[in-house]
């Protein structure tokens, strides 16, 4: 049996990877918390009464345009999760910020129905205020980039964030100073030019090899064959790489094999990862909540565990509301967790998922992208949004790697074929910006209007 095939997604376990969740009364980094996931989560310590309903909260950051960020992508990355995993079921691994700030990027040089549907459906709040929070968010994340950490008797890099993006257009292709600056400003893109119409499969192999470089090797071929044609206008970049150390690692002595329950009720084999730890854990109506700090604790892993038969009433009722008001009702609490090794990858292509979920515009020939470009933006649409995502979780921690592709194409205006004025016609010789009309006639006799022959 492969690793990948290690975790089914299933009533037993979900597992939900949340950068920054840590708050007040939550993961102080002066404490001594261990953390991890739970499977039968026998706690010495009993925890509060479950109230009737789910837990709600909001996000523990101050910054209310980082709150606002934070929520909005919070409800954007479950939308999107019910919606692919719906589509495709089995394990299902997303980076909702790498999607969103590609498609961030993006929306920057949107207009008129095609922006309203993806402001709606990215969940951005904000406004042009969007692309300055994500700095925000960038410069926050780049805070927490390396840790060192004690390994194997020396110190080693035990925590790494990275985070890149970039913007590859056609070469003599007019885009937007304003557009070019925006992303230049908020999201550190600059503008590489390429040869789509020349070389467009070479071209899209040298973004994949960004894509790799940028991920450690962990995503590689992110834009499939023919993805790239002589139409593509732009290719819009996100690779973002995750490597962390848990705080307490888990003895591999420790770890042995026993029997997963999937969610179709079929059973498998796997090695369990197996712990007493002191965590933050929070009990209520339908789930279990523990939470897994990596080196530096300012990054963890939550884990969601929802009770026997109710993983998919659970998974489709989550919000984002709740799932804060899950990292708010978290206390220190002292039990034995039980969690898999697992490792897996998603390839996904988002067009039918993200038109599902109400931004169809944007893919179609009426998509608005006026932005972009130094003229109106007509015949430029997204083609598709590629996503790739690993993970793997061992008893050592984790690593996790993912990036996105907007692929936006342009294109001649739509043919109507031959029109052929073989018979009587009309015509009018007009001012454009006024529409005045200067001459208006008819020819119903070609013949006759040949001039002097």
């Amino acid at each position: 049996m492969n690793r990948r095939e290690m975790l089914a997604l299933s009533g037993a376990l979900a597992a939900a990877t949340i950068a920054g969740c840590t708050g007040d009364g939550q993961s102080p980094a002066e404490t001594e918390t261990e953390a991890t996931a739970t499977e039968t989560a026998t706690m010495d310590t009993p925890t509060e009464t479950p109230n009737d309903e789910p837990p709600t909260g909001e996000p523990s950051v101050d910054n209310e345009r980082l709150a606002a960020l934070a929520a909005g992508n919070a409800e954007f990355a479950l939308d999107l999760h019910k919606q692919v995993a719906s589509e495709q079921g089995g394990n299902q691994f997303l980076s909702p910020y790498s999607i969103s700030v590609a498609l961030a990027m993006t929306y920057a040089g949107a207009r008129g129905k095609t922006r309203e549907q993806m402001e709606a459906t990215l969940r951005y709040t904000l406004g042009e205020d969007v692309h300055p929070a994500f700095a925000d968010l960038r410069a926050a994340l780049e805070e927490r980039e390396t840790a060192r950490a004690p390994i194997d008797g020396g110190e080693a890099d035990a925590f790494r964030l990275a985070v890149a993006n970039a913007l590859w257009g056609r070469e003599g292709f007019a885009f937007s100073d304003a557009f070019l600056d925006s992303l230049e400003s908020n999201y550190g893109a600059g503008l590489r030019r390429a040869d789509f119409a020349g070389d467009p499969d070479g071209e899209r192999e040298r973004i994949n090899e960004w894509v790799a470089d940028q991920t450690e090797g962990r995503i590689e071929d992110l834009l499939p064959a023919g993805s790239v044609t002589p139409d593509t206008a732009l290719v819009l970049t996100n690779a973002i790489y995750f490597m962390a150390q848990w705080a307490h690692t888990f003895d591999s002595e420790d770890t042995e094999d026993g029997t997963f329950t999937a969610l179709d009720g079929s059973e498998s084999t796997v090695p369990l990862m197996r712990q007493e730890l002191k965590a933050n854990y929070a009990d209520f109506p339908s789930a279990q909540a523990v939470e897994l700090p990596y080196v530096g604790r300012d990054v963890s892993m939550v884990l969601l565990l929802p009770d026997e038969g109710e993983f998919e009433s659970f998974e489709q009722s989550l919000t984002a509301s709740r799932l804060f008001g899950v990292f708010e009702e978290m206390r220190e609490r002292i039990g034995d967790v039980v969690l898999p090794r697992f490792e897996f990858e998603t390839e996904v292509q988002l067009s039918e998922a993200l038109s599902d979920l109400g931004m169809p515009a944007a893919f179609g020939p009426d998509a608005d992208f006026g932005g972009m470009t130094e003229g109106d933006g007509s015949g430029l649409a997204i083609d598709e949004v590629f996503h790739k995502s690993f993970v793997s979780v061992d008893e050592e921690g984790t690593e996790a790697a993912a990036a996105t592709g907007v692929v936006v194409e342009s294109s001649l205006p739509p043919s109507w074929g031959e029109l052929r004025f073989d018979r009587p016609f009309l015509f009018c010789i007009r001012d454009r910006p006024t529409d005045a009309i200067l001459f208006y006639g008819r020819v119903v006799d070609a013949g006759a209007a040949q001039g002097d022959e």
